[in-house]
């Protein structure tokens, strides 16, 4: 039996013409993409190996297509502003999309917006699950990274606030990116943020376990599948490996360049802006705004392959190909709902709308005045003329 093949999905900042190409990873040649859009920055996914999401750069809407069906969008998901991240549940269950600071979370099934989670003060900038879907961590622009439980999201009253699980607070400037590792609840997870840092945590307890501090802000991060080496990506274009089971044991450790011999991969000509491993841990994938994607060999740091795009690489990741992709009789399971704007299918009129995203938001926590939130509004002016206006 023949091994999955391992696919790479790029998408860039070039134009509409394609959306996301996608290479075999080991042979670098390239297979029909999908059209129509381009992704913006952490704005691809794969949803139950039978759907690819990508959410348009600058608009408000979420581009889907069929696997098989490259060559024709299936459907627009509509959202209340641009989307500036994008992910869904590996159980294909659920999809998250960052809007502005809220996080807007549907169920896949009956396309139903389940919940508007505003606990970020500034906008998104990345979203992910963990590996058994229980959790999810969000990223922004105000310096803070949360561990939400899923379980506990869905079960919230409609006149509840679901509260994070952990609040991660040990970043002093925007969250750039994260990943999760294995291990569902007991899982290590990875930020990297523009203040030259990188940490590790342990998402049971929130503890922080590592943190690394480098010469650069750092724009990207991921860990291999043993999660033996965090690589983390800068702003210079340079790619860090940092070794997590180096001994002695230090929680604060700076990654010194010049010492550190064999540890950086060095290529890029502009910040890195994703990067992916493969499952054997043998090859490590980067996007960057150099316009190339570039496929390394880790144990030589030694750069296999470089693929030449025409505008700057929005996301890169590296996937078993799942088999409707390159099935052309292949369809899926169960075809996509319309996705609904609002909570519970309330109606878009002024008064519906305001109170079914209202409920959710939390209006006890925000004081007037307030910057940054968006779940006070100023009352309306009226803006009818009086009808006895000149009457005596």
């Amino acid at each position: 039996m023949a091994a999955p093949m391992e696919v790479a999905l790029v998408s860039d900042a070039a134009g509409p013409l394609c959306n996301c190409s996608v290479w075999e990873l080991h042979s670098g040649s390239a297979l029909p993409g999908y059209r129509g859009g381009n992704s913006g920055p952490r704005g691809l996914a794969l949803l139950g190996g039978e759907h690819l999401l990508g959410a348009q750069l600058g608009k408000s809407y979420i581009n889907v297509w069929e696997l098989q069906r490259k060559d024709q969008l299936q459907q627009k998901i509509i959202c209340p502003g641009p989307v500036t991240c994008l992910t869904a549940s590996p159980n294909g269950l659920y999809i998250l999309a960052g809007v502005a600071e809220s996080i807007y979370l549907w169920e896949v099934s009956n396309g139903n917006l389940l919940a508007i989670l505003n606990r970020h003060y500034q906008d998104l900038t990345c979203l992910c699950f963990t590996d058994d879907s229980s959790h999810f961590l969000s990223g922004a622009k105000d310096c803070l990274a949360l561990v939400w439980n899923l379980y506990s999201v869905l079960q919230a009253e409609p006149s509840q606030i679901p509260d994070p699980r952990h609040v991660w607070s040990r970043h002093s400037l925007p969250i750039t990116d994260l990943c999760c590792g294995f291990g569902g609840p007991l899982a290590r997870a990875a930020t990297a943020s523009l203040d030259q840092t990188a940490k590790l945590w342990e998402v049971s307890s929130g503890e922080l376990l590592l943190s690394v501090l480098f010469d650069v802000g750092i724009m990207a991060v991921t860990l291999d599948l043993s999660e033996y080496h965090m690589f983390c990506g800068g702003m210079d274009g340079s790619i860090f490996q940092v070794d997590l089971c180096a001994w002695p044991v230090q929680r604060d450790r700076t990654f010194q360049t010049e010492r550190e011999n064999g540890k950086v991969f060095k290529g890029h000509r502009n910040q890195v802006t994703c990067l992916s491993v493969s499952t054997d841990g043998s090859l490590l994938l980067s996007g960057s705004h150099d316009e190339t994607v570039r496929l390394w060999d880790i144990q030589s740091k030694q750069c296999l392959k470089t693929m030449n795009h025409k505008g700057p690489v929005t996301n890169a990741f590296i996937v078993l190909a799942p088999a409707n992709m390159f099935n052309p009789d292949g369809k899926p399971s169960v075809p996509l709902p319309k996705f609904s704007k609002h909570l519970h299918g309330t109606e878009s009129n002024d008064e519906q709308g305001s109170e079914g995203v209202t409920l959710r938001l939390g209006l006890h926590q925000q004081v007037p005045g307030t910057l940054g939130r968006a779940t006070w509004r100023r009352p309306r002016r009226c803006t009818r003329r009086c009808t006895r206006r000149g009457k005596r």
